[in-house]
C-alpha cells in the first residue's frame, strides 16, 4: 500500500541508481545536440536515465523552447515567460535525426498556453520533417494537453504520428499540488479524442508514483486509462529534482511496480512499462513494438 505521509525525506535506495552520463555515445550526442541549437527533454528536466539512453543514441527532443508556462510541483524545466517560437527548429530536430541514425525519434515540448493551439502547429512540422528527411523512422510525441484544445489535437493526430503520449502524471486528488493548470479529465479526454481521431495509432499515458497517492488511486487511474482506449501505460518513481520541488514521500520497491504491472496487464494494456527508473520515454521503441504486435 502506497501512504500519503512521510515523517521525514526517505533515504534513497541502493537499487535505486542509473548509470552516470558518460561515454563516447553521450558526448557525441551531446555535441550534436549542441551544435544544432535544440533542447531535450533528457537534460532539462534532468532526467536520470540521460546516460544509458544517450548512449544507446536516444533522446526525448524538446521543442517550443526550454521555457514553460505552467508551474508544476515536480518538474525540473524552466518556468516564465515562453521564448519565441523557431519555426527552423523542426528541421534542425529533422537532421539531428538524420545525423544519429534513428528510426524512432521522441519528441514532445514545455506546455505553451500563450499560444492559441498550444504548439499543436509546431508538433505536427516537426513529424513531417522527420518522415521527410528520414522515410521509416517512426515519431512518437508526447504532447501537452492543448488545454482541452480537440482541434489542436487534431493539428497533431492529422501530421500521423506512430505514438501519442500525454501523461495524466498522479491520482485526480494530487492535481493541484502536482499539475497546476491541468485537469484530470481534461487529460482523459484529449486521450480519449486522439484514439477517435486515429483509432489505429497507440496512444500512450505515465503516471509518477512516490508523491502520496494510494495504492487503489493508482489502480483507478489505470482503470480510467484503460477506459480512455489507452494502449501503452508507463509508471515509474518520482525524483524530486531540488528542494523547491515537491517532496519525495516514498521510494516504491520494484516488486510493487510488478505487482502494477499485472495489474495493468490483466485489464487489457497492449503494453505496461513499470520500474523505478521508467520515463515515458523509457525505451518507447520497444513499448511501440510490443503494443504493435498485439
Amino acid at each position: 500500500m502506497l501512504h500519503t505521509i512521510a515523517p521525514s525525506a526517505p533515504a534513497r535506495p541502493n537499487w535505486l541508481r542509473a548509470p552516470a552520463p558518460v561515454g563516447r555515445n553521450y558526448q557525441d550526442l551531446k555535441k550534436l545536440i549542441t551544435d544544432l541549437k535544440l533542447h531535450t527533454v533528457c537534460e532539462s528536466a534532468a532526467c536520470p536515465n540521460v546516460g544509458e539512453c544517450w548512449n544507446r543514441r536516444t533522446a526525448t527532443f524538446m521543442i517550443l523552447g526550454n521555457v514553460c508556462t505552467r508551474r508544476c510541483g515536480f518538474c525540473a524545466v524552466q518556468k516564465g515567460a515562453p521564448l519565441t517560437v523557431d519555426y527552423d527548429e523542426p528541421r534542425r530536430v529533422a537532421e539531428a535525426v538524420a545525423a544519429m541514425g534513428l528510426n524512432y525519434a521522441v519528441v514532445t515540448s514545455v506546455n505553451r498556453d500563450d499560444r492559441k493551439d498550444g504548439g499543436a502547429e509546431l508538433f505536427a512540422l516537426t513529424i513531417a520533417a522527420i518522415h521527410e528527411r528520414v522515410p521509416g523512422c517512426k515519431v512518437e510525441v508526447l504532447v501537452p494537453d492543448f488545454q482541452g484544445s480537440l482541434p489542436a489535437m487534431k493539428i497533431v493526430m492529422d501530421a500521423r504520428p506512430d505514438v501519442l503520449n500525454h501523461n495524466t502524471e498522479t491520482v485526480p486528488r494530487l492535481y493541484r499540488q502536482v499539475r497546476l493548470g491541468a485537469r484530470y479529465e481534461r487529460s482523459l479526454d484529449m486521450l480519449a479524442w486522439a484514439k477517435e481521431l486515429s483509432p489505429a495509432t497507440p496512444v500512450k499515458s505515465g503516471l509518477m508514483l512516490g508523491i502520496g497517492e494510494l495504492q487503489e488511486e493508482v489502480l483507478q487511474v489505470m482503470q480510467d486509462l484503460h477506459d480512455h482506449k489507452v494502449d501503452i501505460l508507463t509508471l515509474g518513481q518520482y525524483l524530486r529534482p531540488s528542494p523547491k520541488h515537491l517532496p519525495i514521500v516514498r521510494y516504491v520497491p520494484p516488486a510493487e511496480f510488478d505487482e502494477l504491472k499485472r495489474a495493468g496487464q490483466q485489464m487489457g494494456f497492449a503494453h505496461v512499462e513499470a520500474g523505478p527508473l521508467v520515463r515515458s520515454s523509457y525505451h518507447a521503441d520497444d513499448s511501440h513494438a510490443a503494443a504493435s504486435s498485439c
